[in-house]
């Protein structure tokens, strides 16, 4: 199963979060899901790191707010399914940016600093067919491992379950999602 397919199989599990938390929103009408297989993804080298990292140091401690502070770029990019409409694409865009409000720990803090987003404008022919780029900014690994939440964090209160809602809402539309997180290099240690 490719890593797009184990997270929609993921989202879908998820749809009554959605309705719960009131992010269901508009009516728009979703495409099916496609099919799943049966092969679990393969995980990368960042993957399996981060995997033993919350193995070693619980999830509560891998998502507080102070765990390993600092500025974390969370870049998100979509391919949406043949089909979607402009509204259904404005709606995915709406409720990612609303995320920078509704995405709270259970205290009621805010977990993300901004998110920007826009479609793609490059001339350079090497967008891979992505779509709609999104960059989210967090003051800590913490922050950004308990927004990410599912299928890394699972422990109940360790995750944020505003992004998972919107993980559900949006896996219907998109055929594409790659993710590329980082933290920033001072230009002087360069």
């Amino acid at each position: 199963m490719s890593r797009t397919a184990f997270l929609k199989t993921c989202l879908l599990a998820c749809a009554p979060a959605a309705l719960a938390l009131g992010v269901a929103g508009p009516a728009l009408s979703a495409p099916a899901p496609k099919a799943a297989s049966a092969t679990p993804p393969t995980l990368d080298a960042a993957a399996l790191a981060v995997r033993a990292e919350l193995k070693s140091v619980g999830a509560a401690r891998f998502t507080a707010p102070d765990y390993k502070l600092g500025v974390v770029r969370h870049i998100v990019m979509f391919t949406f399914r043949p089909g979607t409409t402009a509204a259904q694409r404005a709606e995915v865009t709406r409720r990612f940016v609303a995320l920078t409000t509704l995405s709270r720990r259970p205290d009621g803090k805010t977990v993300v600093t901004s998110i920007e987003t826009g479609a793609q404008n490059s001339g350079e022919n090497s967008d891979l067919g992505l779509e709609q780029g999104y960059l989210v900014t967090f003051q800590s690994e913490g922050d950004r491992n308990f927004y990410v939440g599912r299928p890394i964090v699972t422990q109940t209160g360790c995750f944020d379950p505003a992004h998972d809602a919107f993980k559900t809402f949006a896996g219907p539309y998109l055929a594409k999602v790659v993710v590329f997180d980082f933290t920033p290099t001072p230009p002087a240690a360069l």
